[in-house]
């Protein structure tokens, strides 16, 4: 229960962030008259608001407000698509966004400058518990008789589908099969006692006392760190790149570029770090990242990073591989275990 309480409480210091950080301001001239509309995925909330704050201090944000709309990437994205109105999309997976150039609200070639798209990035951690009592140091530990995971929905949330992924390069990465790697993932599966529609909705399920092992993104655990949560998390020996993509649509306000181009700059991804994410450009300052396991070293280098474009070719193709409803393999895997609702 004091567990619960503490999430509850870190969920409404968020949303009190979120208020304070949306209103923005009516100085100046430059941007008064602007609301740019934000939709994402759950995660990046946080970061977000700390970004628009700084960007709400230079002259090209003066006084612009926000409109935001977080939860799990793929619900947002089919909401833009159904009609939620957006000027700025920032998710988990790059397919959320083709989704959108798809429906032509998002130009084609949104991903053709040096960033390739993407605007934030982490990577997959086990977080577990205050002194790590179940003794977890990698993924084989995950598929051992009696421990409890927590993951989200691979149907929702992107994130989950990172953790799949990393859990899946554990044993293909590292000379196994796809059979193998099927059948590593299926023994993983049977031990997921929860299954939420988000990455946040799995940390704060996690924080309120589920499961021994949460499969999460590094910055969240950060982040619930510097909240005053108490827990540990392990850097498995193979982990996954997580790249988080962001897109301005074809009939935003002009000063979505603007936004994009401080989201991009070093101040933009100062405020990442300082949330726990890895900054995606060289030169970006990471020192007093608050919450991190090394203060000196907060973003240790993993023994063996996977990437997409390095280990399974491209979203496209692992989209179609994993995740098709129908035929994708983790898909049938999670339906196989009876956990997906």
């Amino acid at each position: 229960m004091k567990n619960r309480i503490r999430a509850a409480a870190v969920l409404a210091a968020t949303a009190v962030l979120a208020l304070s950080a949306c209103g923005g301001g009516d100085s100046g001239t430059t941007g008064s008259s602007t609301t740019l509309n934000i939709v994402g995925f759950a995660v990046p909330e946080a970061a977000n608001k700390a970004i628009a704050a700084e960007w709400n201090k230079t002259e090209a944000g003066k006084g612009v407000k926000f409109q935001t709309s977080y939860g799990a990437s793929g619900d947002q994205s089919r909401a833009v698509v159904a009609g939620l109105k957006a000027d700025y999309v920032h998710f988990s997976v790059s397919s959320d966004v083709t989704r959108l150039v798809d429906a032509n609200l998002v130009a084609k070639d949104w991903n053709a400058g040096p960033n390739k798209g993407i605007v934030s990035s982490s990577i997959v951690v086990l977080a577990v518990r205050e002194g790590n009592p179940k003794g977890i140091k990698g993924w084989d530990d995950l598929i051992k008789p009696g421990v409890q995971i927590v993951t989200p929905n691979p149907a929702s949330s992107g994130a989950a589908r990172w953790n799949a992924l990393a859990a899946w390069g554990h044993i293909t990465a590292n000379g196994g099969t796809d059979a193998q790697a099927t059948e590593f993932l299926t023994k993983l599966f049977a031990n997921v006692v929860a299954l939420p529609g988000s990455g946040r909705d799995a940390t704060t399920s996690f924080l309120g006392g589920t499961g021994d092992v949460l499969l999460a993104y590094e910055n969240e655990a950060i982040l619930a760190t510097q909240a005053g949560e108490k827990f540990d998390w392990v850097v498995p020996a193979t982990t996954i790149l997580i790249e988080n993509p962001g897109a301005i649509l074809t009939n935003a306000d002009p000063k979505a570029k603007d936004w994009l181009n401080f989201v991009l700059s070093k101040d933009g991804q100062r405020q990442f770090a300082l949330k726990g994410f890895r900054p995606i450009i060289e030169g970006v300052d990471t020192t007093g990242i608050e919450g991190a396991k090394d203060p000196a070293n907060p973003f240790p280098a993993p023994e063996k990073l996977l990437t997409v474009s390095k280990d399974f070719e491209s979203w496209s193709a692992l989209s179609k591989k994993f995740f098709d409803e129908k035929e994708g393999i983790i898909v049938k895997v999670i339906a196989a275990s009876g956990k997906a609702k």
